[in-house]
């Protein structure tokens, strides 16, 4: 359960570079303890959605103003066109919705805004192992088959619903990658040249745009 509870504590250092230029206010979706506004390097104004209470407390100590709830059950209480940065940190997958989110949450954004996030890649080759070679899907507390997670995404799949829900792709990358050393390395170089170049990926980061 340690696993469960880092969800909330992490500070997802591998996202800054996905950070725009400039930000003033900033929105962050499923902000678990607030640690994630330690890498904002800006001054800004920060607001956080989180569900669960105890981490929704330690994060008002952090951020500007958080909302105790859902995105969904806080909507009506978080400001239309205000913010120029949203953050969604493997927050997406949990969703009943997730392209009603890519929808509402335009409604939030400044014209010049976007928004940064991170989804899990199911084509992560230690999930591949665990389906094609164990033939098992077995629901864990954390991870790529967190039993928590609603929706599950390819790279593929991402991009099409990023695409279909009119936001314009800025940066689109492959974060916490599988690396492996000596002859292992050669070994799974072969494998992702059939797989694909995604599967080395256990998320993707990406920075759309209105």
């Amino acid at each position: 359960m340690t696993n469960v509870s880092a969800y909330y504590q992490n500070y997802r250092k591998e996202m800054i570079r996905l950070l725009p230029e400039h930000y003033s206010k900033v929105l962050e979706v499923g902000c678990g303890e607030g640690n994630f506004r330690k890498n904002l390097s800006q001054e800004n104004e920060c607001w956080g959605v989180e569900p669960i209470k105890a981490s929704a407390r330690k994060a008002a100590e952090k951020m500007d103003k958080v909302l105790i709830g859902t995105f969904n059950e806080m909507y009506d209480q978080i400001p239309d066109d205000y913010f120029d940065l949203v953050i969604c940190n493997d927050v997406i997958e949990h969703m009943t919705d997730h392209e009603e989110f890519f929808h509402s949450i335009k409604k939030k954004i400044k014209k010049e805004g976007c928004l940064v996030a991170s989804i899990p890649n199911v084509r992560f080759i230690s999930n591949l192992i665990e389906l094609v070679i164990k033939k098992d899907w077995e629901y864990k507390y954390a991870g790529i088959l967190d039993r928590t997670h609603l929706r599950f995404f390819t790279e593929k799949s991402l991009k099409r619903t990023i695409i279909d829900s009119r936001f314009e792709i800025d940066q689109f990358k492959g974060i916490n990658n599988y690396r492996s050393g000596g002859i292992k390395r050669y070994f799974f170089n072969v494998i992702f040249m059939l797989l694909g170049q995604d599967a080395r990926s256990m998320q993707f980061g990406f920075r759309i745009k209105l």
